[in-house]
């Protein structure tokens, strides 16, 4: 009987934990001074056990130290075009991060433009590291360190046009998976991920099933969504989202998501640079079946440039937290915005502002900054020049 009782309880307490996920979130500004964020990353630099920040800016590369934020820059500028990208994870399993960056960012040169560094660390991480460089393709725009069938990481680098594009038509985007040599200062091998899309703006990776598995990714583009699978022949492509002018502009941003089920789903701002917020969930025969069904979630935002999924709220979970910059509509509201439900059929979402009109977010990402077990948001503003911290505050 005590014992029926005190699963009772714990069922109550549960129960009432999940209904009570009013989101509390206390930011915190880093920097004010930001050239253009183009992009933040959350890793352990210095292999002190924290998760410090990363900041690819428009002319340098520096991380900030947690807990006191101080900064130290890696390099300065690589290329006389901005920096757009960077990569930043363990590959090792030294406890340190390694970090790849993406330059000499022209989107309207899809022939010369583009760049591709390796940094390499020097033994004190908070003195200037080693850009290494790498070979391209043009429009380098994004990149993220994907672990391979092998357990090794390789590179994905995912450029905006294929050469020689001309208004998105044209030869496809070539992105390249780097395999990292023993020595990172000898030649990098590449070999070809896909180029089957057009215009491609962002990719994700999708959690594999356990800690030594590959790891597949997200690709999101003029056509639509994909996801891409590592096999033994290559990479195997399954349609999530087939777009085509007018009905459906492509998609610019996309990350990977899950209900507490298990049942996963897709969510993505469309167009690129685009108003709506788009869930994805997987058809009724199966996501291996055909496309998945879509649904548009908002669609207020002003020049959406930000994804991030996580259970911020402890609901087991993902929440989806959307960040818009507004870059060629000065005066329009800015901000960063959490969607959240607790249907199962992912029906019914809520909202939370996070940043009301002073985050002309560019990036934003999740991490546990503080070690208490609950995801934090960082986001780079781009008009607005600042680097902020989201802190979780729930019960």
């Amino acid at each position: 009987m005590m014992l029926k009782i005190a699963y009772a309880l714990l069922c109550f307490s549960w129960a009432m934990a999940r209904a009570d996920v009013t989101p509390k979130f206390r930011s915190e500004v880093i920097a004010t001074d930001l050239g253009i964020g183009y992009g933040v990353a959350a890793a352990d630099v210095d292999g002190d056990g924290r998760t410090d920040i990363l900041l690819c800016d428009q002319e340098s590369i520096s991380w900030y130290q947690n807990p006191s934020w101080q900064k130290f820059m890696m390099v300065g500028k690589l290329t006389d075009k901005d920096h757009v990208c960077l990569a930043a994870r363990d590959i090792d399993g030294d406890g340190k991060c390694e970090v790849a960056v993406g330059a000499q960012w022209n989107p309207s040169d899809t022939t010369d433009s583009g760049a591709v560094f390796y940094l390499k660390p020097p033994s004190d991480r908070r003195a200037l590291w080693t850009p290494i460089p790498l070979s391209h393709e043009p429009t380098t725009h994004r990149m993220k360190w994907v672990r391979n069938a092998a357990g090794r990481f390789d590179l994905i680098v995912l450029p905006l046009h294929g050469r020689g594009n001309v208004n998105g038509g044209g030869a496809g985007v070539r992105v390249l998976a780097y395999h990292r040599p023993e020595k990172p200062e000898d030649p990098w091998n590449t070999t070809l991920v896909t180029d089957a899309m057009h215009m491609t703006h962002n990719l994700d990776i999708v959690p594999p099933g356990s800690a030594g598995e590959p790891e597949s990714i997200l690709l999101c583009g003029k056509e639509g969504v994909m996801r891409l699978d590592p096999t033994e022949k290559g990479w195997s492509t399954r349609w999530i989202s087939r777009h085509q002018e007018p009905e459906l502009q492509g998609a610019g941003e996309v990350r990977w998501g899950a209900f507490a089920g298990g049942q996963p789903y897709i969510v993505t701002i469309e167009p690129m640079h685009g108003h709506q917020v788009v869930l994805y969930t997987p058809p009724a025969q199966g996501p291996k079946d055909g496309l998945w069904q879509r649904q548009v979630l908002d669609d207020s935002l002003i020049d959406g440039h930000a994804i991030a999924c996580h259970d911020l709220l402890g609901m087991n979970n993902r929440q989806i937290v959307v960040g818009w910059r507004a870059h060629h509509k000065v005066g329009s509201k800015v901000g960063l915005k959490l969607l959240y439900t607790s249907k199962e059929d992912g029906s019914e979402w809520q909202q939370h502002w996070l940043d009301e009109n002073q985050m002309a977010c560019e990036d934003a990402v999740g991490a546990d900054l503080d070690g208490d077990r609950d995801v934090d948001i960082l986001a780079a503003g781009r008009r607005t020049k600042n680097l902020k911290i989201y802190w979780n505050e729930r019960n």
